[in-house]
């Protein structure tokens, strides 16, 4: 959410902000006039409520100010309703305003523009034509996309045998370096209300990716970012424990709206994933070197399974309305020849708490909005990098080291 007072002092940094991201869900002018009637609304209100108490203390000696206390409140009433229809309308738009952009997110339209700034790691090379997961899956029989589909619909799967122990492994592994690392685990809901969705900025911007539940003000969770930010809701959290950094691990759900291509082939986008979540609260100056914190711990968790990946700054266009500033670690895919997204790391600002009044004590003992980062450990698409990066010409994969004691193999073969 946007201050509104920045719309009030300074309405062309929004429309500014607006033209980077070619936004046009909002009439900025329109919305300025809006809240200049609210704000004339406002005082025209407390011009009449004095006249009624002041009237209204004649009342006795003066029968005619008895009616003219009555017509102020008719007056009133006629304004208190104009106020409650004005301020939905204004808070419908200011809903749609996007988060502010750092001054070096690149310019671009989509994925394709995101700029190139770090390369990590030897691409894997083979001697035979690499396999892409879902073909490696179906051959080992540890991935079954069909079954999924007659058992749900299409992009959902099963994980099976040693597919599953190795994407387990790898999760839970990852849960435990981010313990190390300072972050609180959490086991969250998998269900969220409205209110939550819409504090997190999901919605009303991603409602389209959204499973809601018939007759409940339910919906399942994207990610566990909604469900841990939400946590600290309407909260004044204390600075001295700053930052304040969770993680947890749970099932995603998004209906992938529009997905299609080589791209969507085998389980890289699909309507059920899983994930470990990184979610940071701290002071806002300090927000930039937690959001580089985040990455380094993504970077390590990559390298440490021996991925080859580069990192990019998302552009513009790529990046959601909530965030600010946003990098994308892609990982080397041998089977599908080129590198494909494994994890995102946002730095949202004052944007989700804002919208959901999480607050700190400054050193004077005013309230302040905390800053939130929001960065994926790993998903389901790392077992798939690992799957095609370490495999072998029989077909079989070996299993990176630092899995190898969580799984109890170093290696998934045919029949094995």
């Amino acid at each position: 959410m946007i201050d509104i007072k920045i719309l009030r002092k300074n309405p062309e940094l929004i429309k500014d902000s607006m033209e980077r991201r070619g936004d046009t869900n909002v009439d900025i002018d329109e919305l300025v006039k809006l809240d200049q009637d609210y704000l004339q609304l406002i005082q025209d209100v407390q011009a009449l409520q004095e006249q009624r108490n002041t009237k209204s203390k004649e009342c006795k000696d003066n029968p005619d100010a008895r009616e003219e206390v009555k017509v102020i409140k008719v007056e009133l009433a006629e304004k208190d309703e104009l106020m409650k229809t004005l301020k939905l309308q204004i808070d419908e738009k200011m809903a749609w305003l996007p988060n502010f952009l750092s001054d070096d997110a690149p310019a671009g339209l989509s994925d394709e523009d995101n700029t190139e700034f770090k390369v990590v790691g030897e691409k894997p090379q083979f001697d035979f034509e690499p396999k892409d997961h879902q073909e490696l899956g179906e051959a080992l029989d540890i991935i079954d996309a069909a079954r999924g589909a007659k058992v749900a619909q299409a992009g959902f799967y099963y994980w099976k045998g040693k597919g599953a122990i190795l994407a387990q492994s790898l999760f839970f592994w990852t849960q435990m370096e981010l313990v190390k690392r300072g972050f609180t685990l959490f086991m969250t809901p998998c269900v969220a209300k409205e209110s939550t969705l819409f504090g997190t900025g999901y919605l009303p911007f991603f409602a389209d990716q959204t499973y809601k539940l018939d007759g409940e003000d339910l919906s399942l969770i994207g990610t566990s970012e909604q469900t841990l930010v939400a946590y600290y809701g309407d909260e004044i959290l204390n600075s001295a424990e700053f930052p304040l950094k969770s993680t947890a691990f749970t099932p995603c759900f998004r209906t992938e709206a529009g997905s299609y291509g080589k791209a969507s082939r085998g389980i890289h986008r699909v309507h059920q994933f899983h994930k470990v979540e990184q979610i940071i609260f701290c002071k806002p100056e300090d927000s930039p070197t937690w959001h580089e914190h985040c990455q380094e711990n993504a970077e390590y968790l990559a390298s440490a399974l021996g991925l080859a990946y580069h990192v990019v700054n998302v552009c513009i266009g790529d990046m959601g309305a909530p965030g600010y500033k946003k990098y994308d670690i892609e990982a080397w895919f041998p089977g599908f020849g080129g590198y494909r997204e494994i994890t995102s790391n946002t730095n949202l600002t004052d944007f989700q708490s804002r919208r959901l009044n999480i607050r700190y004590k400054d050193e004077n003992k005013k309230n302040q909005f905390v800053h939130t980062i929001s960065s994926t450990a790993v998903t389901d698409r790392v077992v798939c990098a690992i799957m095609e990066s370490y495999q072998q010409e029989d077909g079989s994969i070996l299993i990176p080291e630092v899995l190898q004691p969580f799984c109890g193999f170093d290696k998934i073969e045919a029949g094995n």
